[in-house]
């Protein structure tokens, strides 16, 4: 009697080869070249990304010594946190904490590591999305780090109902869907090109809700270009000066999350 649990040299050659087959496919995805017609930052640009942690840390040190704090929220909202491209909710979670002391009810997306879109994943995003509104008994306010804010801008096109307004961080929307450098890590990870992602999207289009894109001139990852977005793809956008890893946690990033909250629209 065969054993269960044991498979045979048969079925583990299989499995190598296909294994090897996806490997040299997401190779080859990564590996395409860049198009003439897509802007990305510059390879400076991109090196200054390696100093993000002394920014922040050198930023938040001056503001403690000048005694400088966050302003008390004066429109108390529940806001949902959507993360950056290969990070996890921890990595904002120095941005959820200001806005709580500052009065907002936060939450994260309940999704763990982003890791790119899959039909499963954005359905359990908008239902997380609505029941938290439910739950809140008001629409949520959405704030997305670079491809969180994809995963912001579509969930309010498909459920204004339950979104209040959206905040984009660096995320790449417009222009080209390969204004950056992060196409070719993003297509080896999740195995599809980014123009054939599984679900659907219409980048440009801007959601039925208010939709402020923060971008920065000193992104090294998606071209500022990409992240400010055309008049009519956003309703406002806002220029602060930091690097695209600091975008999740830099003082500056934060307060202007925060006035943008207090903000009725």
């Amino acid at each position: 009697m065969k054993q269960q649990g044991h498979i045979s040299l048969q079925q583990l050659g299989e499995r190598l080869s296909a294994f090897g087959n996806d490997l040299s496919r997401r190779n080859a995805l990564a590996l395409q070249p860049h198009p003439d017609d897509a802007p990305k930052p510059t390879i400076r640009r991109m090196l200054g990304e390696l100093g993000s942690p002394a920014e922040v840390w050198g930023e938040i040190r001056r503001r403690r010594r000048a005694g400088l704090v966050h302003a008390a929220a004066a429109i108390p909202r529940p806001v949902m946190l959507l993360p950056g491209f290969g990070t996890k909710p921890a990595r904002m979670r120095r941005m959820a904490d200001e806005l709580e002391r500052a009065g907002h009810r936060v939450s994260d997306w309940g999704l763990g590591f982003n890791l790119g879109p899959t039909e499963e994943r954005f359905e359990h995003l908008l239902s997380r999305i609505a029941a938290m509104a439910r739950k809140e008994g008001e629409p949520l306010a959405l704030v997305g780090w670079s491809l969180g804010g994809i995963f912001a801008r579509e969930a309010a096109r498909h459920a204004p109902h339950a979104v209040a307004k959206v905040i984009t961080l660096g995320t790449p929307f417009s222009v080209h869907r390969r204004a950056n450098n992060a196409w070719r890590a993003y297509q080896w990870i999740t195995g599809h090109e980014v123009e054939h992602a599984p679900v659907a999207v219409d980048l440009a289009e801007k959601p039925p809700v208010p939709t402020i894109a923060i971008w920065s001139p000193r992104d090294g990852i998606v071209h500022p270009r990409s992240a400010c977005g055309r008049p009519g793809e956003r309703d406002r956008a806002v220029a602060l000066r930091c690097t695209h890893l600091a975008f999740s946690n830099h003082p500056d990033v934060i307060a202007e999350v925060l006035r943008q909250l207090d903000i009725e629209e």
